[in-house]
């Protein structure tokens, strides 16, 4: 279309273009002038400090004088270009120079002094704290791990432009990180920039600079995965055969004609956030509908929604991929109108709908704010909160550890980022746990994980881990993964390990589940327990092997009694006593029996075991509980996050899936829930917690003071409730009591 006929943009953006790393970011010809960076930023800035930065410029050269890179370029070069990537940002002049200078006070004989001296205070201190910064590389004393992370808070929260000159200067490392010899260097260079700088430039909006440090990362990580993606990219666009071009001059066309000015851009996913989506959705690259997002930038907000109703009255919406976020802007600022549509050519496509100044915000970020045109930005807003609250924590510790213990990084809302015992730092999703933790390390140190401290004490494995936290995984040589890890892991990598181990192993723990039951059997029988005999019999139950056998009776698949019938067919059943009748058929009466049996039946168990429930949790119907196999005493009822579980984690064969069966909580017989009251110290307060309990259907079976003190008592109550929803009124209940100060479930002895 001729240029007169396209009043408005029709562009294809490449989201991988600047990945390639050895053929996107080629070696300088030359060095750029002095002249001529003073002139990229007076294109934007014409009150720009020339003399800054010309002084910045000369000093910087001659301190670095005839230092080299890995490239062989003039070490000036790296300042030179840090500089150069923050022009494209429309950064002020004091932080133009501060790139110029921040690794002279590092790798040259200048000081602090110096630079304070020449540049002035302002300059000197994002000049520090760029170089505090740069020392954060992960080293293997952890003292020292904390003491950087106090660091990193305090010059962030000081001044955002430090970060911004250290992502800068991440960056052209990056593009120039193939000059390095050493692969192991590389590598942890890449693995830092994927776990730390990436996200931090998530986390204050700078989608441009994220997204090429994401992928520069990538193609070092796993070159493999990204050339293949690279390859299927290059495919679709020859075969598209201008599909893309279509759709951006359809919906251009569409808005013209309801009278909307827009410019309609198509951009295509970066390889890296391909790969991620692959990973976390579990789907193949043909299964993606996404690839190329088309945005449609117009003039103001009321525009936006107008766009999107045109957009939505002309194509077929797809159901649940719409979203608001200029309504409800992103914590870091981030507003646009998402929403995916069966579009032209009956493409499926993801459409963005944003003001041009929402853009810059979106490929700049906080530097969107912190540019020449508006000077420095309040901290009032949303988006420095996080800000605020952790120099508050910092001004508070009295030691730098106090800082990882005491505080959730909000730097990392969607990541936890803990320290192993050598100092190595993990990424892990919020909500992870030592198990997620040992998987991140390594396959085998998660399959063979049989504990872990966590800050030098030792946690159940389901404990949710915190930033900063230091992580010890215990192994132990035969150890394997137990199946109740599934029901807390939260990482993708440590729920499919386990679930492909229990796929493996599932078998084998139905057989020694099977063999113990039949054993228990024979001997409640009178019966000498003899594999030949069962073998015997093993097709007779369609089982090819005494294995598939005891396999499908310990998968509750086979009756244990048909097959002691089969197996000894003369044998005479013994009589029937009342403890027989017991192990045969759960009883229907409410009592309990004298050993502490409950009467009560359970899915997932096979009839004629024992059930008891364990007093160290006080499981209730309602909660998630989940099986011990205990010998001679049939099957242990626990919550699934009951701290005694670690002590089975070495015996996977013990655990058994379990879950309440439909009559619980409807045929009158009680459970014990435990309830921790602090009273109020007043004569009638113990006869109002009895009464209100008593009101609600409640039965008290025990009660123990556990603390006395001059204004409360600190009480645990046994209560025999139905279920979880029945202690849930009574705990409500007591609440609404005067007498009552506190109450809250709790579990142990």
């Amino acid at each position: 279309m001729p240029p007169d006929e396209t009043p408005h943009s029709l562009i294809i953006e490449r989201g991988g273009k600047a990945a390639a790393g050895k053929s996107s970011h080629k070696k300088p010809a030359r060095l750029m002038r002095q002249y001529e960076l003073v002139e990229r930023v007076r294109a934007y800035d014409p009150s720009a400090n020339e003399d800054l930065l010309n002084r910045a410029y000369v000093f910087s050269m001659q301190a670095h004088g005839a230092q080299t890179r890995a490239s062989g370029d003039p070490y000036f070069s790296h300042p030179l270009e840090v500089a150069g990537i923050l022009t494209d940002m429309k950064m002020d002049s004091t932080t133009i120079a501060t790139a110029l200078l921040h690794d002279t006070v590092e790798d040259t004989l200048a000081s602090i002094d110096d630079i304070k001296k020449q540049f002035g205070p302002n300059v000197a201190r994002l000049v520090d704290g760029v170089t505090k910064l740069s020392r954060i590389e992960f080293q293997n004393d952890q003292a020292k791990q904390a003491e950087n992370f106090r660091k990193l808070v305090l010059a962030m929260s000081e001044d955002i432009r430090v970060l911004l000159i250290k992502l800068a200067d991440r960056l052209h490392n990056m593009r120039t990180l193939h000059y390095l010899k050493d692969p192991d260097k590389r590598r942890r260079i890449a693995r830092e920039t994927l776990d730390i700088y990436a996200p931090l430039a998530e986390r204050i909006g700078i989608e441009k600079m994220q997204d090429e440090l994401e992928d520069l990362a990538f193609a070092e990580l796993n070159p493999d995965a990204r050339d293949s993606i690279v390859a299927r990219l290059n495919f679709l666009r020859s075969e598209g055969g201008g599909i893309a071009q279509k759709v951006l001059k359809e919906l251009h066309d569409v808005l013209d004609q309801a009278g909307i000015k827009a410019d309609v851009v198509g951009r295509e996913k970066t390889p890296y956030s391909i790969w991620r989506k692959m990973q976390r959705k579990n789907v193949a690259f043909e299964q993606l509908s996404d690839i190329m997002a088309f945005r449609i930038m117009v003039e103001n907000t009321e525009q936006c929604y107008q766009a999107l109703g045109v957009i939505h009255s002309r194509y077929h919406v797809v159901p649940g991929r719409f979203k608001d976020y200029i309504s409800t802007p992103k914590p870091n600022r981030y507003q646009s109108l998402h929403t995916g549509i069966i579009g032209p050519e009956r493409q499926r496509i993801e459409i963005q709908i944003r003001t041009n100044n929402m853009h810059e915000v979106a490929e700049l970020g906080v530097a969107a704010h912190w540019a020449y045109k508006e000077g420095a930005p309040s901290t009032d807003g949303a988006q420095y909160r996080w800000l605020r609250e952790l120099l508050d924590i910092v001004e508070h510790a009295q030691r730098p550890e106090d800082i990882l213990e005491h505080t959730k990084l909000e730097l990392f809302q969607d990541q936890v980022f803990c320290f192993s015992p050598k100092g190595d730092l993990i990424a892990l999703p919020r909500g992870a746990t030592p198990v997620d933790f040992a998987y991140a390390v390594h396959s085998t140190v998660g399959d063979t994980c049989v504990g872990s401290k966590v800050n030098g004490r030792m946690v159940p494995l389901r404990t949710t881990l915190h930033n900063g936290d230091q992580v010890e995984i215990v192994t132990q040589k035969g150890g394997t993964p137990s199946p109740a890890w599934e029901r807390f892991v939260v990482s993708g990598k440590a729920r499919s390990s386990i679930r492909k181990f229990i796929r493996t192993q599932q078998r084998t723990e139905y057989v020694i589940l099977g063999r113990s039951i039949m054993e228990k059997l024979c001997k409640q029988e009178g019966v000498d327990f003899s594999e030949k005999a069962l073998e015997a019999i093993a097709k007779n139950f369609q089982s090819a092997s005494l294995d598939d056998l005891f396999a499908n009776i310990g998968a509750s698949l086979q009756p244990p009694r048909d097959v002691l019938h089969a197996a000894w067919p003369n044998h005479r059943a013994k009589p029937v006593t009342k403890i027989d009748k017991a192990i045969e058929k759960p009883p229907q009466t409410k009592a309990k029996t004298k050993s502490g049996v409950a009467p009560l039946t359970l899915k997932g168990l096979i009839p004629g075991m024992a059930v008891h429930y364990a007093r160290c949790c006080h499981p209730l119907p309602g909660d998630s509980i989940v099986g011990i196999v205990t010998t001679g005493k049939g099957v242990t009822i626990h919550t699934q996050d009951c701290e005694t579980l670690e002590s089975f984690a070495r015996t996977p064969e013990r655990w058994i899936d379990v879950g309440w069966g439909d009559g619980h909580g409807q045929e009158g017989q009680g459970l014990v829930g435990r309830l921790s009251v602090v009273l109020n110290n007043l004569p009638t307060s113990f006869g109002a917690l009895t009464t209100v309990i008593g009101k609600n259907g409640g039965n008290i079976i025990n009660l123990k003071i556990t603390n006395r003190t001059p204004e409360f008592f600190d009480v645990l109550v046994d209560v025999e409730v139905k279920d979880v929803r029945h202690l849930t009124i009574v705990i409500a209940a007591l609440r609404a009591s005067a007498a009552i100060n506190s109450v809250e479930r709790t579990k142990g002895r």
